[in-house]
């Protein structure tokens, strides 16, 4: 379940997250032009304008769901390959290289996901995967009532059958899903005010944008109450005069 939901305002949270986080989390990802790549779980596009630009002359697929993500990545992006296809059910094709980004926290079963990419990818081809860890998120001024606001989202993305928490098992995933030469590193985040951009890009638009949208399904779940929560938005907002820290990781695997 996607806990985020399709509003445009997450649209356009995912595009600030991609475009701050582009040199650090893109960095190393580079196919060869005449590669067939696909990118699994491209939502609105986010991710997709950074592929592109990096990695000219691909031929590149891009799947997803969600019909009106798809609607907004085809307007925002060309040259690329859309279809609405569940993962789960992908045609019987080859491709040189998988993409997936912020995908299998979503997920019940991520092992089988990543066992149903494998299906698809030709022997010796490799899988990209790069997922966040909420728990990694700390903070100065630091705050109970904003790392309960956080622990929020954790326990709805559970209830819903994913991990908020999944960066710190990338490596098991991979591994278990059958994946050779599996190397997992971490992506930090670290902002404070000398850095404006992630100042506003991420700990502003980006993360305290993430854990806000959920206002309103923690409270009718019973996680927080409004008061509680709504200082705990606010405590994070006021981060924005301290630091933030934040710790992505970015796998790379072979399929043997």
């Amino acid at each position: 379940m996607y806990v985020h939901g399709y509003s445009t305002y997450e649209a356009r949270r995912l595009s600030d997250q991609a475009d701050t986080l582009a040199d650090l989390l893109h960095a190393g990802t580079r196919f060869p032009a005449g590669s067939r790549v696909l990118e699994v779980g491209c939502g609105v596009g986010a991710q997709t304008v950074h592929l592109v630009a990096n990695s000219p002359g691909t031929d590149l697929v891009a799947i997803d769901v969600s019909a009106d993500s798809l609607e907004k990545a085809r307007s925002r992006v060309t040259g690329v390959e859309f279809r609405q296809v569940d993962l789960f059910a992908l045609a019987a094709e080859s491709f040189d290289h998988v993409f997936v980004c912020f995908v299998l926290e979503h997920l019940l079963d991520p092992v089988a996901a990543l066992k149903a990419i494998r299906g698809v990818l030709r022997p010796g081809g490799t899988i990209t995967v790069i997922e966040g860890d909420h728990d990694s998120a700390f903070f100065h001024p630091d705050s109970g009532y904003a790392r309960a606001a956080v622990d929020c989202l954790v326990r709805l993305q559970a209830a819903g059958g994913g991990d908020g928490l999944i960066g710190r098992r990338l490596w098991p995933l991979l591994t278990d899903a059958g994946f050779d030469e599996v190397l997992v590193r971490p992506r930090t985040v670290y902002v404070d005010p000398s850095r404006p951009a992630l100042v506003d890009g991420f700990t502003r638009n980006t993360f305290t944008a993430m854990i806000a949208a959920v206002r309103d399904d923690a409270i009718a779940a019973g996680l927080s109450t409004a008061a509680d929560f709504d200082r705990g938005i606010a405590d994070l907002r006021r981060t924005v005069e301290g630091t933030f820290h934040y710790t992505f990781f970015k796998g790379v695997a072979v399929n043997p």
